[in-house]
């Protein structure tokens, strides 16, 4: 794929760590790249796009040249992986506003819940090549 959608994390919390594992096991085709928010290329997306460089708390996808956050963006992602779980992109109907209550309120309480690494997650060598620097 040319230009395949890439997924910005939170690269130190568990929740977020735990999403982009749950991604990788189901994307059979292979079709998402990774970077962390705290990495070079999360760092460098943050910044062409005038966002703070220091704050993780959405998660981005980053689709054809567009930013998508928020349930918006993990609508997407679902969507994109097919099967099964494309089905839940119906839930797109509901206003972004109320959808991304519920998102900020688990973002809010991410690492209360599930807690946070002192670094970065590092994954299994076999998936390296899916992630960006």
């Amino acid at each position: 794929m040319e230009n395949p959608p890439v997924i910005y994390f939170d690269g130190v919390c568990n929740l977020c760590s735990r999403s982009v594992q749950f991604i990788l096991i189901r994307d059979r085709r292979k079709i998402f790249r990774f970077a962390s928010l705290q990495g070079e290329a999360g760092q460098k997306m943050l910044l062409a796009n005038h966002l703070p460089p220091d704050q993780y708390n959405s998660f981005i996808l980053q689709e054809d040249g567009r930013l998508f956050t928020k349930s918006t963006g993990a609508l997407r992602v679902l969507k994109l992986l097919g099967g099964g779980w494309s089905w839940l992109y119906v839930f797109i109907v509901i206003p972004a506003f109320l959808r991304d209550l519920i998102y900020r309120f688990i973002s809010a309480n991410r690492y209360t819940w599930f807690g946070k690494k002192e670094a970065c997650w590092l994954p299994k060598p076999e998936w390296n090549d899916r992630f960006l620097n």
